[in-house]
């Protein structure tokens, strides 16, 4: 089933108007595919109002007086509406009960048709690529294609021995052997690794709070990993734009020394146990 949308666009007059041709639609479910992958936005996560919206814009250009086919579009439409207005009333928070999101069953929907409608495009292209074969008929006469030599299997074995045997063998393993590519067969498993800039810029606080002055690579010491070394190069450029930390080098290729700038409301601070004056 497959439904057009057309509407005139009136320039001046209303005798004047340009006709504009829509996309073709299979229904409402395909029409829904069509303004998420449109929008390029999530469809585990459908912006619902704006999915709405343009539904609803569609549905009154379209150019049909097939009351099912029109039927079919309306109902969808009164599930989007419905589903827009679930999410717009406030939630209740139950601790027994977890929150169900409403668009949850569309999702499931639309998933659903796009896996068959893909499935669908497969079929279609291996319809047209079988299109393309071209077959002979059989034209061997029927006293040869019912012939069948004898042969023994003696006469077919009698020049077979082990050592012919283990020479297959070992071609057949060495084609095998062939195949692996000698480079990307031993590359391990890549895992990434996960810094917070966040909480890395408070280990470094407490860091330079102990040390007071430190080095550089020492510090790069304590971790491995090039998103250490990334994030802590990071940690520390932040913390010196805080004027958290100052930092020296005497000279080029020299390990950086960092020193941790104390607050001046701490260094005013008197002592514990003593009196202001």
């Amino acid at each position: 089933m497959e439904v057009g949308f057309g509407y005139d666009l009136q320039k001046g007059s209303e005798d004047v108007g340009i006709p504009v041709k829509l996309e073709v639609f299979e229904g409402p479910l395909d029409l829904l595919l069509h303004l998420i992958e449109k929008n390029k936005v999530d469809i585990y996560d459908i912006p619902i109002v704006l999915i709405t919206e343009q539904y609803l814009d569609y549905v009154r250009q379209m150019d049909t007086k097939d009351m099912d086919v029109m039927s079919e579009f309306l109902v969808m439409a009164a599930t989007l509406v419905r589903i827009k207005s679930k999410m717009l009333l406030p939630v209740e928070e139950e601790e027994d009960e977890e929150y169900e999101d409403p668009r949850q069953e569309l999702v499931e929907r639309i998933l659903e048709y796009k896996m068959y409608k893909y499935a669908s495009f497969e079929l279609k292209d291996r319809q047209v690529d079988a299109g393309r074969m071209m077959f002979k008929e059989p034209t061997i006469p029927d006293e040869i294609k019912d012939f069948k030599e004898d042969v023994p299997i003696e006469d077919l074995l009698s020049d077979v021995t082990l050592a012919k045997l283990q020479g297959i063998f070992n071609s057949v393993m060495k084609k095998q052997v062939d195949k692996i590519d000698p480079i990307r067969s031993k590359f391990g498993e890549i895992e990434k690794e996960e810094i917070s800039l966040e909480d890395h810029i408070v280990f470094l606080e407490e860091y330079a709070k102990e040390k007071k002055t430190f080095s550089f690579r020492n510090l790069l010491e304590n971790g491995t990993g090039k998103t250490y070394v990334i994030v802590t190069f990071l940690g520390i450029l932040e913390m010196m734009k805080m004027g958290k930390l100052r930092i020296v080098q005497e000279n080029i290729f020299d390990d950086i020394m960092i020193t941790y700038n104390e607050p001046e409301n701490t260094k005013d601070a008197p002592a514990e146990g003593e009196n202001e004056a």
